[in-house]
């Protein structure tokens, strides 16, 4: 059969999980970023015009992914490095 694993071994193991979870959905946010801006020179080359409306739009929705991006590099981390559920479990 297979041996009893730790505790502390199952926790290392499900936070290696999350961190790639977690960084997988930053490859989405990468993504999202392109199509964001994808869309902002489609529209710029529609509407020259509205360029400094479009561009300020694309800057903060970019910056809003952006912020979530790090959050989601910080939570990977945390769960790798400095994981703080190994001393929960008995």
């Amino acid at each position: 059969m297979f041996p009893l694993v730790s505790s502390e071994g199952f926790v290392l193991g499900l936070s290696a999980l999350a961190a790639a979870l977690v960084m997988g959905v930053a490859l989405a946010i990468g993504i999202g970023q392109g199509i964001i801006g994808m869309k902002a020179v489609e529209g710029v080359a529609r509407q020259p015009e509205a360029k400094s409306d479009i561009l300020q739009t694309m800057v903060v929705g970019q910056a809003v992914t952006e912020t979530t991006g790090i959050f989601a590099f910080i939570i990977a981390i945390v769960l790798v490095l400095a994981n703080p559920f190994i001393g929960m479990m008995q």
